[in-house]
């Protein structure tokens, strides 16, 4: 089977950048841990948080923000507890494209907040339930079944990541995004834990971690909306490519000063 046919979306590969700069490794994880309050935020707004940057940067200093709800303040501190680990795993030498690391994370991305987590869907204790994406006025988006054991979301997501290897860094990294986000494997936080995985990806390979900048929140979800609609990626890879600090997508990349 091809590589789309795996993943069960395609894109342009043409377009990918044919180069991005990429660092030391002790220099992309001080990028990253210089940047963190910002990259939490950024993830808290995709998700409607309505915690402001100073309120979220307040909350990373240990002091407690009045007049904001319980859920929405440990919906913050998941994102930065998941922010920290995924940094350790980097830094260690321990992060990999794998299940045990997309599950960890996960675990800490929606404790408390989703059915189940750090399991993939028919893993724990419910075995039935199926979630789907809301995509607004176009329907719902309802991916493959939960099922006793998840035989299929297993069996996808490692021929899925397989397939990825033969891809460079920067695709692979965008691409496991958005096959997170599609094959759903998790009840909830599919879109948040796989852009952290994206993220190990980039930093295990010496590139700069990316981020959704707040003010694109919404022209993210509705070129998300219409990823599941046509599964065609092309559109949210130039995104993606758009949002990182030093690749210019569809051409050679080049150093932003």
């Amino acid at each position: 089977m091809s590589l789309f046919d795996v993943l069960g979306f395609r894109w342009d590969r043409s377009a990918m950048p044919t180069f991005v700069p990429s660092h030391s490794l002790d220099r992309v994880c001080f990028r990253f841990h210089k940047m963190l309050p910002e990259f939490v935020w950024d993830a808290s707004v995709l998700e409607g948080n309505p915690f402001t940057f100073p309120e979220v940067k307040t909350l990373l200093d240990g002091v407690t923000v009045g007049g904001r709800k319980i859920f929405d303040q440990e919906q913050v501190l998941n994102l930065a507890e998941s922010s920290k680990r995924l940094l350790a795993m980097v830094k260690g030498g321990e992060f990999s494209l794998s299940k045990p690391v997309f599950t960890e994370l996960n675990g800490i991305v929606v404790r408390k907040e989703a059915l189940e987590w750090g399991v993939f869907r028919g893993e724990g204790q419910e075995k039935n339930y199926t979630p789907d994406v809301g995509l607004g006025e176009h329907g719902r988006y309802t991916p493959l079944s939960t099922l006793p054991g998840a035989p299929e979301l297993n069996r996808v997501f490692h021929e899925g990541v397989a397939a990825l290897q033969e891809c460079e860094p920067f695709e692979r990294a965008t691409a496991f995004f958005l096959f997170g986000a599609l094959q759903q494997f998790f009840f909830d936080g599919n879109k948040r834990t796989s852009r952290f995985m994206m993220n190990g990806v980039l930093m295990s390979h010496g590139i700069d971690a990316l981020s959704v900048p707040a003010a694109k929140a919404q022209e993210f979800n509705e070129k998300m909306v219409r990823f599941y609609l046509s599964k065609d990626a092309t559109e949210m890879m130039a995104f993606l490519a758009g949002c990182h600090p030093e690749v210019d997508f569809g051409l050679n990349a080049t150093r932003r000063t």
